[in-house]
């Protein structure tokens, strides 16, 4: 009878982190790794102080820029008709406030709205050149601003006109048919017209016109470019040829001569034989 000899399993002793519970083994991972985790977690709070730092100055800066821009407008919008040197003084004291906002915190949402009030404070005040240089720095920094760039390129246009360089306005105004979203076509289109007009080219005014009635009919400047329209298409029409001179009139026909009177002397008539 043979006998089978049992060999007892080897069983490997189990490693020491498998017996541990969840929690224990993060405890375990994270005395491990303390150093890691420390720099870790101070990199966490450095970077939320710093972006909570960057909030609290922007809104700051928010708020400063806003109350600057409401100071110039008023300045700006108070200015005495009666009083030019009062006037002017203030309208300077606009353009100062304004360029602080624009050059302190141009980031703020004020600033678009305050470059565009100062081009146009420094043209009120005589300064073509700077409120044209004004205009042409928002197209660089805001030109993604559609809803104003195309207002602050019709008042670019006018600085040019005011400065007599009528070819640079035509450009200005026409840049602004090609901006997306720009609310003042209509009214572009109506100035395009009225230059066409002023250099005796009723063809190019009546396409302006026409394309102004056309794409904007509950336009404000529909009705004036209709009688504009009207009055070019008569003068453009060929004259018509003027009438004939009359024909003479003819002349009166001859009257028939009336006979001459019998003048009143007594004829002698023959004595007549008296009866004897």
């Amino acid at each position: 009878m043979s006998y089978r000899i049992r060999v007892p399993e080897k069983v490997d002793p189990l490693d020491e982190a498998h017996l541990l519970t969840g929690v224990d083994r993060f405890l375990h991972v994270l005395q491990e790794q303390r150093r890691a985790v420390l720099a870790g977690l101070g990199v966490v709070l450095v970077a939320g102080a710093v972006v909570a730092g960057v909030m609290w100055y922007d809104y700051q800066s928010t708020l400063k820029a806003r109350e600057l821009d409401q100071e110039a407008t008023l300045h700006y919008l108070n200015r005495p008709a009666d009083d030019p040197k009062k006037s002017q003084e203030q309208l300077s004291q606009a353009i100062t406030l304004y360029k602080q906002v624009v050059d302190q915190y141009p980031r703020s949402p004020a600033a678009p709205l305050a470059l565009f009030h100062l081009g146009n404070a420094q043209v009120l005040a005589n300064e073509v050149d700077a409120g044209i240089e004004t205009y042409k720095r928002f197209m660089l920094l805001y030109g993604s601003n559609t809803s104003l760039l195309g207002l602050v390129q019709q008042r670019l246009a006018y600085a040019y006109l005011a400065k007599g360089d009528r070819d640079q306005a035509v450009k200005a105004f026409t840049g602004i048919l090609d901006i997306p979203g720009a609310l003042n076509k209509d009214h572009v289109l109506f100035e395009l017209a009225k230059i066409e007009e002023s250099q005796s080219r009723p063809e190019g005014a009546l396409a302006h016109y026409q394309d102004l009635m056309k794409n904007y009919p509950n336009s404000p400047f529909t009705s004036e470019a209709a009688v504009r329209v009207k009055v070019l298409e008569v003068k453009k029409a060929p004259e018509t040829p003027a009438a004939a001179p009359a024909s003479a009139a003819s002349a009166p026909a001859p009257q028939p001569e009336q006979p001459a009177k019998a003048s009143s002397g007594k004829s002698t008539a023959p004595a007549s034989k008296k009866k004897q």
